[in-house]
């Protein structure tokens, strides 16, 4: 074990949905710990002025992970300039709360593309250059609501459950060669998309109450579980879910 395990230093990460809410967050906290870092997203602009607020080292890597063939030119781009990535946060995810009956099929198969099938494509655009270095560690962002039961949410928890999934299926194929692979399942945080939420007082005020802590994550407290998976420290972790969600999946009746 090194002096320093949880240091990222010589490291390079990539966090898809890394130019706001958890996905800045755990950019911030990798780069905090010595890792190059860069943030994916759609808006170039947005992604170049997040970086700028990020301490260390930071780029924007602007494509869509939905397609394929421009995560591969923009990855090709990046080892061209010497670039390898060692760490690939699988962030981004949309959500739509609609129930059975109002969510159609092309929707439902909308979220399993984003956040699922988009996932499953970048850990195979990368697994390959991890394996001939012998090192690599992914983390999949997943939700509380992958284990747990809610009304009018089917197609996000599918997706999230299937993730999960994934995660202990790569960790068993990727483990022998050097990759770790786990998962990291939010609770209810306090991130721009959750505002909304937040301010409504028949929510935000509740939810707040079912959390054992009696609030809503901030954001940066979501940073120290994705250094400690990406670092030294959890050479041992794989395919496992780590929980931060303030102890609400550890009691009842509370979704």
């Amino acid at each position: 074990m090194p002096a320093t395990p949880f240091s990222l230093k010589g490291k390079t990460a990539l966090v898809t949905g890394g130019g706001r809410g958890l996905g800045f967050a755990m950019a911030q906290g990798l780069a905090r710990a010595g890792a190059q870092v860069f943030i994916n997203g759609r808006d170039r602009k947005a992604l170049e002025a997040a970086a700028e607020k990020l301490t260390g080292k930071a780029e924007a890597l602007a494509f869509d992970i939905n397609d394929e063939a421009a995560a591969r030119r923009a990855l090709k781009t990046l080892e061209k300039q010497g670039g390898q990535i060692d760490i690939l946060i699988n962030n981004v995810g949309q959500r739509d709360r609609r129930s059975l009956e109002a969510l159609a099929p092309e929707d439902f198969t909308r979220l399993l593309q984003v956040d699922l099938v988009a996932a499953f494509g970048l850990c195979r655009l990368l697994a390959p250059g991890m394996k001939t270095r012998k090192f690599g560690r992914i983390i999949n962002v997943t939700s509380i609501i992958a284990a747990l039961g809610r009304a009018g949410d089917p197609g996000y928890a599918a997706a999230k459950a299937g993730l999960e999934a994934l995660t202990r299926s790569l960790a068993a194929d990727l483990g022998a060669h050097g990759i770790t692979v786990n998962a990291i399942s939010p609770g209810f945080f306090a991130t721009e998309t959750n505002q909304a939420m937040l301010d409504d007082p028949k929510i935000g005020p509740p939810y707040a109450r079912r959390v054992p802590l009696g609030r809503w994550g901030r954001p940066d407290e979501i940073a120290g579980a994705a250094v400690f998976l990406a670092s030294d420290a959890a050479s041992y972790v794989n395919g496992h879910t780590l929980i931060v969600d303030g102890g609400v999946s550890a009691t009842l009746g509370i979704l």
